[in-house]
Parts: C-alpha cells; structure tokens; sequence
C-alpha cells in the first residue's frame, strides 16, 4: 500500500488560482470574510481554466502511483520470486483529496472530497489507520446520503504541534511495535496516538463500507 499525491505541481496551480480568484474578487468589489474564500463563478473562463488544470493534476496523482506500485512490484518480484511476474488479485488506485462533477439527487454537483474516498457500489477504496495500525480495503455501499463517501482514514485525534508536545519518543517505540519504521522525531507527529482508534472508526462507517480485506503493517516507510 503506498501513496503519493500530485506533489509540489498541484499545490503551486492550486496558489496560482487562488491568487487569481483574489484578484477576481478586488475588481468585483466583493466582500469576504477572508480573502481565501475568494472563488470562481461556473461557466466563465478562469473557472474552466481552474477545473482543467485541476483535472491534470488529479490524473497526474493517479499516474504517479501507477508508476511508483509498479516498480514495487517489479521489486517484490525480483527479490522474492526470482523474477517470476505476477498478478494481483486486487489492484485498487483511489484519490481522497481531490474534486469531481457527478449527479446526486438528481443534480449535476461539483463534490470535493477532503480526506474521503469515493464509495459508489462498484468503488474500491484504502482506509489506513496509522503507522502502528493495521488498514482496510473495502467496497462501497454507495450510500447517497454521504455522496457516496466514506472516510480516508482514522483521522487525526491532536493537531501535530499537539502530538509533539504530548508524546515523547518512547511513546513512539512502544506503539510502533512489530512494525519497522522511522523511530525519531522527525516523525513524532505521526504517532499511533495522535490518531482516532481505526476499528471504531470502520464500525461508524459500516453503513456506507464494507471490509474486503485487512491489512497488518509489517513495514511503513514515511517520505
């Protein structure tokens, strides 16, 4: 189970928009309470420039982790079965922070899933829980009460100034057991702890999921 998302690219067309959504709103003469929440109005250029440019970055993401799982799996191949090429039972690639247009009660909607997964019935999705926490594969029930949605993960329970401050490194040793990993501050922010209990997580979300498989870290490389 790996991810990557669009990397520096999509954050740097992501500032470019905002900046010219802010000026947008300067000429308009429109009132925010923040400036951040400027936006663009449907059907005028810069909103279609916005929505291409986020498309390309959505299915770079997506290609970026086609790649990265195939060279793994060139390497699992190599090293543990002599180079015999296999085929997996189950190969699932899904975004969780990203926008999409889909029709839901009967209406063409723009739906921005931040830190959730598509979960129609044909979907499948990963639910990680933590570095010390095991992660599911599951299958959409395609509830449409939550668009089709279901969480990304367990979710965090402290901000990650907060896990910093609370947890020391040995509290990082010990709930990062059976599981080889990074074990240094650098990623203390990360600890099991700082994240909600997964198993309660899945069971609050049973209506909208279900578990196809569960997955036990042996290895978790943070980079």
């Amino acid at each position: 189970m790996l991810h990557s998302g669009s990397r520096h690219i999509g954050n740097m067309l992501a500032q470019s928009h905002i900046g010219t959504a802010k000026e947008l709103a300067k000429l308009a003469d429109t009132r925010l309470s923040d400036p951040d929440l400027a936006y663009f109005v449907a059907g005028t250029p810069e909103f279609a420039a916005y929505w291409r440019d986020l498309q390309w970055a959505q299915d770079y993401a997506r290609f970026n982790r086609d790649v990265m799982m195939a060279r793994f799996k060139r390497i699992v191949e190599k090293h543990l079965i002599g180079g015999k090429p296999t085929k997996p039972l189950l190969s699932v690639n899904c975004h969780h922070n990203y926008a999409e247009k889909e029709v839901h009660f009967g209406e063409d909607v723009y739906v921005t899933r931040k830190g959730a997964v598509r979960a129609r019935t044909e979907d499948y999705g990963i639910i990680p829980g933590s570095m010390g926490a095991k992660s599911f594969i599951v299958k959409g029930k395609g509830n449409h009460d939550s668009y089709c949605s279901c969480s990304h993960g367990a979710g965090r329970l402290m901000s990650r100034s907060k896990a910093k401050k609370h947890f020391s490194l040995d509290d990082l040793i010990e709930q990062t057991k059976g599981v080889e990993c990074r074990k240094d501050g650098g990623v203390l922010d990360e600890i099991p702890g700082a994240y909600k209990p997964i198993d309660e997580v899945m069971n609050n979300q049973s209506d909208l999921v279900e578990i196809v498989a569960t997955l036990k870290q042996v290895v978790c490389v943070k980079g």
